[in-house]
């Protein structure tokens, strides 16, 4: 393990990073407030805080996997079937999109960019296969894809598998699709894949970085990661004008929480974003990546 990888004094070793990411999925939507997303105050119409903490319960198989070194799009698979068990529906799916290859990765001693992207690089077409079965187990909000790339649009699940062998595509390859579409909204979530999770570490150090409460610290990371960049599920689900308003909303509050310390105008904000029906989800899965990678290099909780 080289130094950057290393766990800080005093980290409790006895959890696995499976369990790590088990706890880190807990303490996502344990931070309160998440402007836009269920947490301990608030659930959504039909989505509740319950909900997730039963998927992060059910995905532990597949977190194990992944640890035990299974291949990603197996593990991928499994904990999507594992957390899809609950009576919500899609909970986590972005979340374990992105902690499966950071759990085989910190399972190989090299929880970094480059430990991860090799990870990334390393996978198969057997794996792209095993992402497109899971969109089989809960209802995942994408975008329609151009005519031209129909055949790969991921709602086709295992009906895609012709097409994906056919056109030799890795799992790796098809988030660089999705990272840089040609027409849509490009996906930050393979945007993470295709860059060596830039965002997720460097969110991770300002939670090590920062102090108190784990919940209040994950509540003002995801302020900072909503500021920072739009997000892609609030662009899918109402359009990329909307996605910068915002984050521009964000930005305002989070620089008042980073003035004052209160997350009340915090609270305030994930009412009115409710009320809008503005759910940032793929920000809320960023930063259950950074959760995990805090707490393999020695966040206390």
């Amino acid at each position: 393990m080289s130094d950057d990888t290393q766990p800080a004094a005093g980290t409790d070793r006895d959890r696995t990073p499976a369990e790590n990411a088990q706890l880190a999925l807990l303490l996502e939507v344990s931070g309160t407030p998440k402007p836009g997303n269920v947490d301990r105050h608030r659930d959504l119409d039909e989505l509740r805080f319950e909900h997730f903490m039963a998927g992060a319960v059910g995905a532990a198989e597949g977190l194990r996997r992944a640890e035990a070194g299974d291949p990603v799009g197996v593990a991928f698979e499994e904990a999507v079937a594992g957390m899809a068990t609950q009576q919500g529906g899609n909970t986590q799916f972005g979340c374990l999109l992105l902690l499966v290859p950071l759990v085989r990765a910190a399972a190989t001693d090299d929880l970094s960019p480059a430990g991860v992207s090799e990870i990334v690089a390393a996978t198969t077409v057997d794996d792209a296969v095993q992402f497109y079965r899971a969109f089989e187990h809960v209802d995942v909000a994408v975008g329609d894809p151009p005519p031209e790339a129909d055949a790969l649009d991921v709602r086709r699940g295992a009906a895609a598998a012709s097409t994906l062998r056919e056109r030799e595509l890795s799992l790796g390859e098809i988030m660089e699709l999705a990272a840089d579409p040609a027409e849509g909204v490009p996906d930050g979530n393979a945007r993470e894949w295709v860059t060596g999770f830039d965002r997720a570490f460097t969110a991770a150090d300002k939670l090590l970085a920062d102090s108190g409460p784990v919940g209040d610290r994950t509540a003002r990371l995801f302020l900072d990661l909503l500021a920072a960049q739009p997000d892609t599920l609030v662009a899918t689900t109402h359009d990329a004008a909307t996605a910068r308003k915002v984050s521009q909303r964000a930005a305002t509050v989070a620089e008042r929480v980073d003035t004052d310390g209160d997350l009340t105008t915090a609270e305030e904000l994930a009412a009115e974003f409710v009320d809008a029906g503005y759910n940032p989800g793929t920000t809320a899965d960023l930063t259950a990546a950074a959760l995990f990678i805090a707490l393999e290099r020695g966040l206390s909780v």
